[in-house]
């Protein structure tokens, strides 16, 4: 017999003993109830999510607009005076 064989025999013999277990009726509803109140909050996280991004995403180019951190700055001191 193989490995398989002797699964599928054990599960039968649980399955003919033992008999299914009652479900509670109210437990589809209550699980529907669940599982919509997860939904709303993942949706909330998500556009909460998006928000913080766009918002970061506008704070940088003004940041970068203003900053201009690709110029180089100026010089701090003069140059030497040559040709007096």
């Amino acid at each position: 017999m193989s490995l398989e064989d002797r699964r599928s025999a054990s599960v039968r013999a649980v399955l003919d003993t033992a008999p299914p277990p009652v479900v509670p009726a109210e437990l589809c509803a209550e699980a529907m109830r669940r599982g919509g109140r997860a939904l709303g909050w993942r949706r909330v996280v998500r556009r909460t999510m998006w928000c913080v991004l766009v918002v970061a995403a506008l704070a940088f180019i003004v940041w970068a607009s203003m900053a201009r951190p690709w110029v180089e700055p100026p010089s701090r001191t003069t140059p030497p005076l040559t040709g007096w």
